[in-house]
């Protein structure tokens, strides 16, 4: 199935005209995703609200679900800007097959400079995994390599309605590096960065200011490697359904 371009006419099959969805979790990666074919939800990095989300969403008007966006890493060889692939997403005891075929041709096409791209597993949770201690946990459980909030509902949603499930997440904050309470605490309703209360919170603790700044190099990084990354949204092949 072609993510971007529907079936090929050339093999005898209709083309179709449905979008795919995409599932992010941030405004900014909805803007990167956003564009013909392709129907975008940003769940505001809210589990509850995606699920309400997809609730009320028709899954007769697509084709195919992708996950799109940044993650936490898990796997310590892993920098900001590097690229996860998801063979699989899992949360507790479920998991879900996922499926993005990206030869070495169409990675090399990609202006990703020194990232890497790599396929491995997901993990979804329903809080942000900030500590260091808290991934390294996460991957000693799971083995995954990446983590984020949004690819286990999406993956679950495909599997629910039969549809092909696709994930693609960049490293924004690596294994080696926690969170800043304050920069998660900053998330608007819509996705975006409340930079106001950013800086309040500054002026309050001027200590969080170095690791905002080394937090916002990454996360600015990995926007560079998902901006890449947009065409593999629409140039990959074989997407497979999200059976449990």
């Amino acid at each position: 199935m072609k993510l971007g371009a529907g079936v090929s006419a050339s093999a005898g099959n209709p083309i179709d005209p449905r979008p795919i969805l995409i599932v992010t979790g941030l405004v900014q990666e909805a803007r990167i995703a956003a564009g013909p074919g392709m129907t975008v939800i940003c769940s505001s990095s809210d589990p509850q609200q995606l699920r309400a989300l997809l609730t009320v969403f028709d899954p007769s008007t697509i084709r195919g679900v992708i996950s799109f966006g940044v993650a936490g890493g898990l796997d310590p060889t892993l920098k900001s800007g590097d690229v996860v692939v998801a063979t699989e997403v899992l949360a507790g005891d479920a998991r879900w097959l996922a499926g993005l075929a990206l030869n070495e041709e169409l990675i090399a096409s990609v202006a990703l400079g020194r990232r890497r791209v790599v396929r491995g597993c997901l993990a979804g949770v329903e809080q942000v995994v900030a500590a260091k201690a808290g991934k390294a946990a996460l991957r000693t459980e799971t083995g995954a390599s990446a983590v984020d909030m949004e690819s286990h509902i999406a993956a679950a949603y495909a599997a629910e309605s039969g549809l092909p499930f696709a994930a693609l997440r960049v490293i924004s904050d690596p294994a080696s590096r926690a969170l800043p309470p304050l920069a998660m605490a900053a998330i608007k309703p819509n996705g975006d960065i409340d930079l106001r209360k950013v800086l309040r919170g500054v002026v309050r603790n001027p200590m969080t200011l170095r690791a905002l700044v080394s937090t916002g190099i990454d996360f600015n990084r990995a926007l560079r490697s998902l901006r890449g990354c947009r065409g593999f949204l629409l140039g990959g092949e074989g997407l497979v359904t999200a059976d449990l």
